[in-house]
């Protein structure tokens, strides 16, 4: 090996994982040669179609696919070493024997964050998370290295294969973590360990197992108890679950929101000021211990002024000025799915579908209330709403109905609330099943358009997006 590929390799290690500390750290059983014990891996990945040489392959038996067929294959590849639920014969190389390959990667996980300097923000709340993870992190890059969440790899599958792809190099990471259940915080937060912990909200979300908003701030709370003992929290003051947490392991807690009033909590961070420029974005004065400066936020939304007081809060914790802190709001870009803007055919579609909920689903409404032309709703069911998810959808028509939008298209068992409700006041246009509705649709928009297409993600509403996209072919 050349002295420039050492040096690489050096550079993509990840400090701490020796096999014999990863064997120790999740409980497993070695088998392999003595002399390989002592070497590090440079990854560690659960596809093996990822596996670069000297990495950890961690295969999952998945409802279709056992990951474990295709450890002779990584091992070909280069893959220092496996883990396998299995006894294995005639195995290319090393492996470790554990119970659960799940189980056995949340260990590693949380062992591998313990050998890190890095400085970790977690991002978790029922509404937001993404749009805010992507704030936060386009703020602090203005000063720091940063590493975040990509996609949507912030569950307990997703959260670790994040973490492993922290490097010396990184200064800061910014970890998305989402649950829908009790105790997966815990699980979450023991593998993340924040630093500084962010919770944008306590909506309506998951409400099938977390029962209540009550329930919720149960659940999004576990967050706390595995914090750095000198951790900083970050909240929303407007927020009146949130607002009830004042103190946390003896520190107070930060509070942002949209004015400075002491209702629901009293904001050290405020906006004031703020102009809907439509899909322009939003303006806004921001107001902060250290001074105010006027925001850009280049996202159609009031609410990701939410997210830029957030992303200001974590900033300043971290170092930042305002000058600074401005800079990396004004520079955020959207991901798919979140408020992402497209024009094709003559539309302005806004492809909002990778999730929804009551809370996210009446902001983007509002979204589309401030835009030219024709505005068309194309909306699917939510998901995970329990007892009242009727009720619930049935006020997301009335939201349609009170913001003057001209066309509601909506598809799915528990959207023809959506019908119901904005009968009358919108052009309505009620479908079964997504597939009936995207032929009706793409014959129904015309140019200067405004098309939001919204749903929970089980509704595969992209479809909807590709064939509005189509048009332009």
């Amino acid at each position: 090996m050349d002295e420039y590929k050492i040096r690489d390799r050096e550079k993509n290690c990840m400090p701490g994982m020796t096999i014999e500390h990863m064997v120790k750290a999740c409980e497993g059983t070695y088998t392999g040669a003595e002399e390989k014990l002592h070497e590090v891996i440079t990854g560690a990945v659960t596809d093996s179609r990822q596996v670069e040489p000297g990495f950890l392959f961690i295969p999952i038996k998945g409802a279709r696919v056992d990951g474990h067929d295709f450890i002779p294959d990584v091992f070909e590849k280069g893959a220092l070493v496996v883990l396998s639920e299995q006894e294995l014969t005639d195995a290319k190389g090393p492996y470790i024997r554990v119970k659960s390959t799940v189980e056995a990667m949340k260990k590693l996980a949380a062992f591998y964050r313990g050998q890190l300097s890095v400085k970790v923000v977690g991002i978790t709340g029922s509404v937001g998370k993404t749009s805010t993870k992507e704030m936060i992190a386009s703020v602090l890059e203005q000063k720091y290295r940063v590493l975040k969440t990509e996609g949507n790899f912030n569950n307990e599958i997703g959260l670790p294969l994040t973490i492993f792809k922290i490097r010396s190099q990184h200064e800061i990471a910014v970890l998305e973590m989402g649950i829908s259940d009790f105790g997966e915080m815990h699980r979450l937060a023991a593998m993340a360990q924040p630093d500084i912990s962010v919770i944008t909200n306590i909506g309506l979300c998951h409400l099938e197992n977390l029962g209540s908003r009550d329930g919720i701030l149960q659940a999004k709370t576990e967050v706390f108890e595995h914090m750095k003992p000198d951790g900083t929290v970050i909240l929303n003051g407007d927020d009146d679950k949130l607002a009830t947490k004042t103190e946390v392991n003896g520190k107070p807690v930060i509070f942002y929101g949209m004015d400075s009033s002491s209702v629901p909590a009293e904001k050290s961070i405020y906006a004031t000021d703020i102009k809907n420029c439509g899909l322009e974005g939003m303006l806004a004065q921001i107001h902060t211990p250290q001074g105010s400066f006027a925001a850009r936020i280049p996202i159609a939304g009031e609410h990701n002024v939410y997210n830029a007081l957030a992303a200001t809060a974590a900033g300043l914790q971290l170092g930042l000025t305002t000058a600074e802190i401005a800079q990396g709001i004004a520079g955020v870009q959207t991901v798919k799915g979140r408020t992402n803007l497209i024009h094709a055919a003559g539309l302005t579609i806004i492809d909002d579908c990778y999730n929804a909920n009551p809370v996210s689903m009446k902001a983007s409404i509002d979204v589309l209330a401030h835009t030219e032309g024709r505005r068309i709703a194309v909306l699917g069911d939510m998901g995970e709403l329990g007892a009242d998810e009727r009720l619930l959808h049935r006020k997301v028509g009335e939201a349609v109905a009170h913001a003057g939008i001209d066309v509601l298209f909506c598809a799915g068992t528990l959207a023809e609330e959506y019908a119901l409700s904005a009968k009358g006041a919108a052009d309505v246009h009620y479908f079964k099943t997504c597939g009936e509705m995207i032929p009706e649709l793409t014959a129904f928009v015309r140019e200067k358009d405004t098309v939001l297409v919204k749903a929970s993600h089980f509704m595969e509403f992209p479809k909807v997006v590709d064939a509005l996209k189509a048009l332009a072919k």
